[in-house]
């Protein structure tokens, strides 16, 4: 499996748009297929409405886009926050009022989509943004909005790309979204075959999924105590902390009062919760 990493010019830097700039400049690039992910190409083959708006994230060279563009969809946008391979997709794609090409960060896009195409990405980034990554999802989706795509069904000893298990997965995402469907791609291309995970997932309407800045906690058993104390507020129904202790991504039923979080944290001076800052 080796020919899934594609950390080659350096492991020490941060994973920004500059190393993923330096990745396809150096043509260090082993991640991409240079086809579509034939599991994807199938998912796409059943989406009846042509004119449904779908956003491809960290996308790359973007042959999802291309597929979809070649059977009529109308409504296409993606998202990368490296130059080349947006300043490529741009060229290739001039003119064509069907897709919409951003460099940019995600976590800072705006819009409604009624279907985003994960390929890639989630295990492109690293694993403290993951609450992240379920908030922003949850924001983007419209109305009964469907994300689909792959996930790694294996861990790997350094990333990106970063791993991870069916069980992991669904712990973070059940309660903002209806699982349709979680299970071995039966159509990987051979050297992915049996580690990844094919998936469906439904945006729940009846919860509000908010992200907050976390600052003071320090280990895993404090951010456990935390979330504890903020799972037993009237309305709550997940609360998950990221892996730096720094962002706190709450499931809930109905709006919860900031003033009711920051209470539940007053044992201890050294917490405090804030809302996310957009900035």
């Amino acid at each position: 499996m080796s020919d899934l990493k594609c950390c080659i010019v350096s492991c020490e830097q941060p994973i920004d748009a500059n190393y993923w700039e330096s990745q396809y400049v150096a043509q260090t690039t082993k991640w991409d297929l240079g086809t579509i992910a034939p599991p994807l190409q199938e998912f796409i083959n059943t989406i009846t409405n042509k004119d449904c708006s779908i956003l491809i994230p960290g996308c790359g060279n973007s042959y999802e886009a291309e597929y979809l563009l070649a059977n009529g969809f109308s409504n296409i946008t993606v998202i990368d926050i490296a130059p080349s391979p947006v300043a490529a997709l741009t060229k290739k794609h001039a003119n064509n009022p069907n897709i919409k090409i951003i460099q940019g960060d995600f976590f800072t896009h705006s819009g409604q989509y009624d279907c985003i195409i994960e390929q890639t990405f989630f295990c492109a980034i690293p694993p403290f943004m993951r609450q992240k990554y379920l908030w922003k999802m949850h924001q983007l989706l419209a109305k009964n909005g469907i994300l689909a795509g792959l996930f790694f069904n294996r861990n790997f000893e350094a990333g990106p790309p970063f791993g991870g298990s069916q069980k992991e997965y669904e712990s973070l995402f059940e309660n903002a979204f209806r699982i349709q469907k979680m299970e071995i791609a039966r159509n990987s291309v051979a050297p992915r075959a049996n580690s990844e995970l094919f998936f469906m997932f439904e945006k729940k309407t009846n919860v509000i999924v908010n992200l907050y800045e976390l600052n003071g906690v320090t280990c895993s058993t404090c951010a456990k105590t935390i979330e504890s104390k903020l799972t037993i507020i009237e309305g709550v129904v997940q609360v998950s902390i990221n892996t730096n202790f720094q962002e706190i991504v709450i499931v809930s039923h109905s709006v919860v009062a900031i003033e009711k979080l920051q209470d539940a944290l007053l044992y201890d001076a050294s917490y405090s919760i804030a809302p996310h800052s957009t900035t």
